[in-house]
């Protein structure tokens, strides 16, 4: 049986509500509003069916202004709704604002019952209306919320989709009667378009896209999701032990070699240092052991490693430089420029190549604000990383922004070894998805705890102290990195 039932001018339907009533099967929780839900409190009831009840007791009622796109109630329970007259008609737990204006329209969507919704263009006209109230109690959406919204039609499906928008609001507004809110509509798509003055606009999105650096912001806010949890911890420092010319270069040759590895560029071991050694590549892998000696030759030189950004050019900068290094002899994969073409792992879909340069840049500003070496290490790593700005060595070129800040601030820099690639991709995948720091940082920080104990004059020593605690097995074959 429905959870609501609504008052009928049947009387067969009357009475069979009677009967129930009388029976106890049914209770009232509101005017016309009948639920058979016997145990929870009418406000939640209201609350979780309030769709159904304006589609049953309010026929031909639009779901309008901000309700348009949020489906729901405010945060302080206020839904509006255009319908044949204005009123305010309180429900527990529930506020319905009935705004005077036309019915359904070509375009508006039938819902629930007979509840209609705004089409987007409508919904857009409408919410540029003006009101005197604002947060949750207003009708409509703040303007930046509006203006991200616009940048997500762009961003999402490009110059067309938006020009088809403000065309279907034109016609829109003179049906509607909403000419003067076309023109405010109109403006902002100018402005994002940079077609007209950009000082209209307010929200961050809006300006860096009418700037030329618009930017992703699903991962901004992930970002910040990351940049709150290390902003709010405390990290122990690891100095550097590493301090002579020969400890440092076995730890880079490994620290390249593992970055390589997690890639998929495989050797044995000794052949990834017979090329190290020589600077001769191996016969048919040209540009995998060039892989190995571009990583190795950032990783191995204390003075490029040393080089932090101290501004988003700089980190721009930084980043491309040691990609052309890195990557210098794949022709093919652009080495050194940002990608020009969208790239993904699995199911993982990275920025938006038009969204690279704004998306790093804006990142970047939490970056600023972390102190502890290892926060920022940790925050950039995943920053390059999320973002994915290059066609390829993207991993590659995260681990070495994390290293120099590591070696910048004298501390211990950090090796993922072989064993441990499934906790380091697994965690930076629920970070991803799931938006949960907490198991990325756990595993970074056990990670830098390990690497902080590799500090061998002699390299077999260092190599022999890796292949004891595991670092060189496979994930899948059961071993566990020895701390």
């Amino acid at each position: 049986m429905s959870e609501l039932i609504f008052a009928s001018a049947n009387r067969q339907e009357a009475y069979k509500i009677t009967k129930m009533l009388q029976d106890k099967k049914l209770r009232k929780i509101a005017p016309r509003i009948y639920s058979t839900n016997l145990e929870e409190k009418p406000a939640e009831i209201i609350r979780r069916n309030i769709l159904e009840i304006l589609g049953n007791l309010y026929p031909q009622a639009v779901l309008s202004h901000r309700s348009a796109f949020e489906f729901k109630p405010t945060s302080t329970n206020q839904i509006f709704v255009t319908y044949s007259y204005t009123r305010k008609i309180k429900l527990p737990g529930v506020t319905i604002n009935f705004l005077e204006g036309k019915g359904p329209v070509e375009g508006d969507n039938k819902m629930i019952g007979e509840l209609f919704v705004s089409s987007k263009e409508r919904a857009l006209l409408e919410n540029l209306q003006i009101t005197k109230k604002s947060g949750p109690d207003s009708k409509s959406l703040s303007l930046p919320q509006i203006e991200e919204k616009l940048d997500d039609t762009l961003r999402i499906n490009g110059e067309e989709a938006l020009n088809r928008l403000r065309d279907r609001a034109r016609k829109l507004s003179e049906l509607l009667d909403m000419q003067k809110e076309f023109e405010s509509l109109n403006k902002i798509i100018g402005a994002l378009f940079a077609t007209k003055p950009s000082k209209i606009l307010k929200s961050n999105l809006a300006l860096s896209r009418a700037a030329g650096l618009p930017y992703d912001r699903n991962r901004i806010e992930l970002f910040e999701i990351l940049f709150n949890y290390l902003h709010n911890k405390e990290f122990k420092e690891l100095p550097e032990k590493n301090l002579t010319l020969s400890p440092f270069r076995n730890f880079a040759f490994f620290e390249a070699y593992f970055s390589n590895y997690i890639e998929g560029t495989v050797f044995e071991v000794s052949e990834a240092k017979n090329i190290v050694d020589t600077g001769v590549p191996l016969p048919n892998r040209g540009d995998d052991s060039h892989d190995i000696l571009g990583t190795y030759q950032i990783v191995s030189s204390r003075n490029e490693m040393k080089l932090i950004p101290s501004d988003a050019d700089e980190f721009l900068g930084l980043l491309q430089s040691r990609h052309k290094t890195l990557l210098a002899s794949r022709i093919s994969k652009s080495p050194g420029q940002f990608k020009e073409k969208n790239n993904r792992a699995g199911n993982t879909f990275f920025v938006d190549y038009k969204l690279v340069r704004g998306t790093l840049s804006r990142g970047f500003d939490y970056y600023k604000i972390l102190s502890s070496p290892f926060a920022r290490a940790a925050y950039i790593m995943f920053l390059v990383s999320e973002v994915h700005p290059f066609e390829d060595g993207n991993g590659r070129i995260a681990r070495v922004m994390m290293n120099a800040e590591l070696v910048n601030k004298d501390q211990s820099k950090i090796i993922i070894p072989t064993v441990f690639r499934d906790d380091y991709l697994l965690t930076l995948k629920r970070l991803t998805n799931q938006k949960d720091p907490a198991p990325y940082v756990e595993m970074l920080s056990k990670a830098h705890l390990f690497s902080e104990k590799l500090h061998f004059e002699n390299y077999d020593d260092l190599y022999n102290y890796l292949n004891a605690r595991n670092a060189f097995y496979e994930s899948d074959e059961g071993k566990h990195l020895i701390i």
